[in-house]
């Protein structure tokens, strides 16, 4: 039996919500945001208090990265982040 449980991040833009499911998501949704506002990495990285090898790495999908850099990169960029939680599901032989 496998049981899963999750949290679905997405993030709103535009055209609506943007599931997140890998860091390199959440990183090429940050580099589009960043190049909409016309910023370079330099200036964004000083928007967004973070040094610039953090956000290129962020932007370039490190899996490793700080959550709370991290919050702190979307309310700079002022991109919004919200979660849904799913229900339990359960697989497999009973």
């Amino acid at each position: 039996m496998v049981l899963s449980i999750g949290i679905t991040f997405t993030i709103m833009n535009i055209v609506g919500a943007v599931k997140i499911t890998t860091a390199e998501d959440i990183g090429r949704i940050i580099r589009q945001k960043r190049k909409e506002d016309g910023l370079t990495l330099e200036e964004a990285a000083a928007v967004c208090c973070v040094s610039y090898p953090f956000l290129s790495a962020l932007e370039n999908g490190k899996e490793t990265v700080r959550f709370d850099k991290l919050l702190q990169v979307l309310r700079g960029l002022g991109i919004d982040l919200s979660a849904s939680i799913r229900s339990w599901n359960t697989r497999g032989d009973a």
